[in-house]
């Protein structure tokens, strides 16, 4: 899986992984962060998080334009990570207005379009090289698991940091508490609730509480002051990604050239298109884009209405065994004994490396048992952000098995082409929200519940199955799309058309935001169905004109 590739690849591997980890630690936090500081509704926070999402997504347009014409990919990626580190700062500061944050958010949404497109630009440069082409598909794979080791990691930061701001604060976190701290500071607390909310604060404060008033406005601004600080750790992981892109250059600089350069310096290599030839491309790019559209408006539910069942539709406290999943002390080393137990029982593994293997396990094992020790029968408290690391997780682990899975059908002749994935992607992303249409039967609509919190509530089961199904959907989808787009992009256009996927994605992930208006008002099973229908229709159109996108590969 990682032979063969030039090193470069593993310079913007390491470089987006940290840039990543700070978007992501963000995201975990931001749609609770804008219902905890402002009490907003899911639909008032869905239409910030859709136009924040879509300017990230966008953005890579302007990005490629100025990376493509004028100052190349290398010099465009610094300068974004430098941009985006001052955004993320920005949003750290306590106290700030709802207006301060929006300029943070169009600060942050800048530097990533500078930087998310011309560096997959960047890495497929390096694939051009004829020595490398046959591996692209699998490098974008390797560079997508980049990604997603850094949002993995980045909700249990995002976690740890306001646990601990709490803490030095007195206080712990409760969907309950911010819910009703919120309705009492709107006065639409009833007395009943206000029962409710001084018996948290007794639990919470005790001697120290005084009030209801008090307690709400401490609650109110302890949480987004924890949340706040989660803002900064992804400012300081800016840091780390701009110094390992710049200390490491050597590796990529021969791919850092756009085609413009490389007609300014008579470079002997380089491609020209017919006029036909491009126009060509770029609707087969357009139409792909299309379908891009439509995943992303589902997948990225993630971050926001699955959030928001995740608060308040499913168990907030889980067994000892559950418990082992949700906490990085006991998740890491478990995971750890799992890569031992690979290692014991792989085909060609020499017998040293198995016996290596079960020393891992066996210590992961170890680790994992001391380490659940703490944990009660059935009190383990879970929060609603760290459902979102499971989704990075599935997306190391199965890569291997998704790259291993295409190896073998490419050695006998039947591996799909690039849109032919994307479209099974579709399909799979359907049954995952269909998961979910299951889950949400009997359960009350968002319009109905009363103190927010559905006095019927879930397994978190339902939703580790969903991510799992929608991460098996991304890898068939996400990095294919990406290489896709590298390997049939004019040259003059790559960077720009990176942008373009961004930019299907940016429309995307405003339906994302925007399509939370139907949460409020649908039940939930028929919301989550209305996903469904639109990934399968989407799976539909794009096998219509599967003959035309294979087209465009084959000449490629």
């Amino acid at each position: 899986m990682f032979k063969g590739h030039p090193k470069g690849l593993y310079v913007a591997f390491f470089a987006n992984m940290g840039e990543r980890f700070g978007y992501y630690t963000m995201l975990a936090i931001f749609t609770l962060y804008l219902q905890a500081k402002f009490g907003w509704s899911a639909k008032e926070a869905g239409q910030v998080y859709g136009g924040f999402l879509f300017g990230i997504y966008f953005l890579p347009l302007l990005g490629g334009l100025i990376a493509d014409n004028w100052l190349g990919y290398g010099k465009t990626i610094i300068i974004g990570t430098i941009i985006m580190f001052f955004g993320y700062a920005m949003l750290a500061l306590p106290g700030q207005s709802k207006y301060f944050i929006f300029i943070a958010l169009t600060v942050i949404s800048l530097g990533t379009g500078f930087f998310k497109g011309n560096l997959q630009a960047l890495v497929g440069n390096m694939y051009d090289d004829p020595k490398y082409d046959k591996v692209r598909d699998s490098a974008f794979n390797i560079f997508y698991m980049g990604i997603n080791i850094g949002a993995f990691f980045a909700p249990s930061a995002a976690t740890g940091i306001s646990n601990f701001i709490l803490k030095t604060k007195g206080l712990v976190y409760s969907n309950e508490a911010i819910d009703l701290a919120n309705k009492f500071k709107a006065g639409i607390l009833t007395s009943a609730e206000q029962l409710r909310l001084s018996q948290i604060g007794h639990e919470q404060l005790g001697p120290a509480f005084h009030n209801i008033a008090s307690f709400a406005q401490k609650y109110i601004d302890g949480l987004s002051a924890s949340y706040n600080a989660g803002f900064a750790i992804a400012s300081l992981s800016m840091v780390v990604s701009l110094l390992i892109f710049i200390g490491f250059r050597k590796y990529y600089k021969k791919a850092d050239v756009t085609h413009k350069q490389q007609k300014k310096t008579n470079a002997a290599h380089v491609v020209t298109l017919t006029r036909e030839e491009t126009r060509q491309r770029l609707v087969a790019l357009g139409l792909v884009f299309l379908v891009v559209m439509f995943f992303w408006m589902a997948f990225h539910q993630n971050g926001f209405t699955l959030t928001i069942f995740a608060k308040n539709y499913t168990v907030s406290a889980v067994n000892k065994p559950t418990a082992i999943l949700f906490n990085l002390q006991s998740l890491l080393p478990l995971l750890i004994a799992l890569v031992g137990i690979i290692m014991m029982f792989g085909r060609k593994t020499p017998v040293k490396t198995k016996a290596i293997g079960l020393i891992i396990a066996v210590a992961g094992i170890l680790l994992t048992f001391f380490a659940s020790r703490s944990y009660t029968p059935e009190g383990n408290s879970i929060s609603p952000q760290i459902f979102q690391q499971f989704n990075p997780l599935f997306i190391v682990f199965l890569t291997p098995v998704i790259i291993g899975y295409f190896g073998w059908l490419r050695k006998r002749g039947k591996e799909p082409t690039s849109p032919r994935k994307i479209g099974i992607g579709m399909v799979i992303t359907a049954i995952g929200f269909f998961i979910m249409v299951m889950a949400s039967r009997g359960l009350q609509s968002p319009s109905a519940l009363q103190s927010g919190v559905s006095p019927v509530l879930r397994s978190p089961y339902w939703l580790i199955g969903t991510y799992f199904t929608l991460t098996i959907a991304e890898l068939f989808l996400s990095p294919i799309g990406i290489s896709f787009v590298s390997k049939v992009a004019p040259p003059q256009f790559k960077g720009l058309m990176q942008g373009g996927w961004f930019a299907a994605t940016a429309i995307g992930n405003l339906l994302a935001g925007l399509i939370g208006a139907f949460w409020d008002k649908w039940e939930l099973w028929q919301f989550f169905l209305l996903l469904v229908g639109l990934c399968l229709l989407s799976a539909v159109f794009i096998f219509s004109i599967i003959k035309k996108l294979d087209q465009v590969v084959e000449s490629k």
